[in-house]
């Protein structure tokens, strides 16, 4: 159906009929919040599934990060990318924390470790890279200027569920990682997240700062928030994560349609998948190069938009051009050359689970004429 809309991403939903048991027990026990049976049981099969040794569950995927940079006791400044969704430096103004923009590589879209060290100083206290589009970070070279500095590390890993390198969790590397469980990401708990820890210790300090603070019934030990994740979600996501990996291949088939169909075509170039890198198809960002293509990337945006197609400019406009953070020394466009030209040429297409190859097909064929 030339007509039929298409959208950007549609969320994993778990067989209605399979929920309504796990509600049926949630109704039973009357118990929908503060740390219930499902919400046990979804840290302990996250920790098996992700192959992690602690992880906490939130209630989304910001309140993660807010939590780390408090759990880590981190202040003054924190390098990190303009490339990437608003939540992540967010995080850092909440807690008081100056964040400095550091420029991408144009390859990966990550964080560029060879641009990192010449931006830290005194006040540098950490780093916060962000796994773009679930393609890992140089975490090799990252990790050696933390420990070269004496930086804490926290990755910003909404977009990385699942994902391996060369067998190991993405999550287990930096200080701790954060997920987003957002309805738009490859496995969702409608809303949620997680910090990824490594020690019980850090674990239990998180566990108090996502619930007021409270280390017993009337005993507070820090200044927390309320940051739990409910028994309704607890159990959606339990239940989802039985339909993941199916998700992620039927993604891969995505990804690899759209690579076939525009593998020819003049101005259009796409990120492919890396070695030894078990990816989760996230996401599928597209570059118009406006001289090859004959065409911007807005104008192929609203093109179209104009036949019920509905891409996603994603990271478009980059964060250091927001309000909150323009007027800081290392939001320049001049100091950030890569990320503004991504920024300018990019298109995130339609993936998601149950999307059409023919509905692909009809995306691939929008782009090439």
């Amino acid at each position: 159906m030339e007509d039929k809309q298409i959208t950007v991403t549609s969320p994993l939903l778990p067989p209605l009929e399979e929920f309504i048991p796990y509600l049926e027990k949630i109704w039973a026990s009357k118990w929908i919040t503060n740390n219930g049976q499902f919400h046990k049981q979804l840290e302990e099969a996250l920790c098996e599934y992700l192959g992690v040794k602690y992880i906490s569950v939130f209630t989304n995927g910001t309140l993660p990060l807010i939590t780390a940079l408090q759990a880590l006791r981190i202040t003054g400044e924190v390098i990190t990318t303009p490339y990437s969704f608003v939540a992540t430096t967010h995080a850092l103004w909440w807690n008081g924390i100056k964040p400095v923009f550091v420029d991408i590589d144009p390859l990966t879209l990550n964080l560029d470790p060879h641009k990192i060290e010449r931006a830290i100083t005194p006040k540098t206290t950490a780093i916060m890279p962000v796994h773009v589009y679930g393609n890992p970070c140089n975490i090799e070279e990252i990790q050696a200027i933390a420990d070269k500095y004496g930086l804490k590390i926290i990755y910003d890993a909404a977009h990385a569920f699942g994902v391996r390198v060369n067998g190991e969790s993405i999550l287990n590397y930096g200080d701790m990682s954060t997920l987003s469980f957002h309805a738009t990401k490859t496995y969702n708990t409608v809303e949620g997240g997680a910090l990824v820890c490594k020690d019980e210790k850090t674990k239990q300090r998180i566990d108090y700062l996502k619930n007021f603070g409270f280390a017993g019934e009337t005993e507070v030990v820090a200044p927390g928030i309320n940051a739990k994740m409910d028994e309704v979600r607890a159990a959606y996501g339990l239940l989802n994560l039985k339909y993941v990996d199916k998700t992620i291949e039927n993604r891969k088939i995505i990804a690899n349609t759209y690579r076939e169909g525009l593998k020819q075509v003049k101005g259009i170039s796409f990120l492919i998948d890396i070695e030894g890198v078990r990816h989760n198809y996230s996401y599928f960002p597209i570059f118009v190069d406006e001289k090859e293509y004959g065409m911007t990337r807005d104008e192929l945006y609203y093109k179209l938009k104009g036949k019920n197609i509905f891409g996603r400019r994603y990271f478009y406009p980059l964060i250091s051009d927001f309000s909150t953070y323009r007027e800081l020394d290392s939001a320049k466009p001049s100091n950030l050359p890569i990320a503004n030209k991504v920024a300018e040429q990019v298109i995130c297409l339609p993936i998601y689970d149950n999307l059409e190859l023919e509905d692909v097909e009809r995306v691939i064929n929008v782009i090439l004429k």
